[in-house]
């Protein structure tokens, strides 16, 4: 489990997070919703131990990661496989060896079981025709296939992280993300691997989550289902979500 604890954290005089509060089982599928700035990468990256609060604790799993060294944070962050916004493959690697590099840097696998575990994975996502392409031979959403690839190659994580994961593609591309972040977190809980997606696309995250925050000036202003999302008196928010009202009218839903 993952649980924030009154966590604070400013950039100069940027606040960012203010004595924010929440808790999220592994098996959840979760959207954090915001504007930019507003603090939702920062969420990710402090679950991952890549940067501190400046007040507050942060507990994995009942352990406090807030102060724990680089060492010590490495068995916690095995426990989730995050996707980056750009992919933040290697340019200068092809898909075979961005995928492998984990492998090659963290285990002590054989080649052999290395190149068993790539094609696995990359057969497993639909790009295995692409095992030896550069980035740049990729569209956007290969790009972000590889980058999920790479993600799991090193680990089986208990939970997959998202930044803006469907950002920058076009809506067939970025609806096939979706559709592969869902068929990844298949199962019935607590045995499934639940997701956080961090974005500002708001029907991108109705098509896989369960369970949306919404995030405003550093604190959670709502916390629930799709129903009650869509339900919302808040008047900021329903701007926010303006397009799930146009979807819910076009398709009756």
């Amino acid at each position: 489990m993952i649980e924030f604890r009154d966590v604070s954290l400013s950039y100069g005089y940027n606040v960012v997070l203010d004595k924010l509060n929440f808790k999220a089982q592994f098996h959840e599928k979760i959207a954090i919703l915001g504007a930019s700035g507003e603090g939702k990468t920062t969420i990710l990256r402090l679950i991952l131990g890549l940067v501190r609060p400046d007040e507050g604790k942060i507990f994995i799993d009942g352990q406090d990661i807030t102060e724990l060294s680089e060492s010590e944070l490495r068995d916690v962050r095995m426990k989730f496989s995050i996707v980056f916004q750009e992919g933040a493959l290697f340019d200068s690697m092809n898909v075979y060896e961005n995928v492998a590099f984990c492998l090659r840097e963290y285990t002590r696998y054989p080649e052999d079981k290395i190149e068993k575990r790539v094609r696995e994975l990359l057969n497993r996502l639909g790009i295995e025709d692409a095992v030896y392409l550069m980035p740049e031979e990729l569209s956007g959403g290969m790009q972000r296939r590889v980058a999920i690839a790479r993600s799991l190659a090193g680990c089986d994580p208990e939970m997959m992280l998202y930044d803006e994961a469907t950002t920058g593609l076009d809506p067939l591309t970025a609806d096939n993300i979706c559709n592969l972040i869902k068929e990844l977190s298949t199962g019935e809980p607590p045995d499934r691997m639940g997701f956080i997606i961090v974005t500002h696309k708001v029907t991108d995250a109705a098509k896989v989550a369960g369970r949306f925050i919404y995030i405003r000036k550093g604190n959670i202003i709502f916390d629930g289902d799709l129903v009650s999302l869509k339900k919302t008196e808040d008047a900021e928010l329903r701007s926010f979500i303006n397009e799930l009202y146009f979807e819910y009218n076009e398709t009756g839903r």
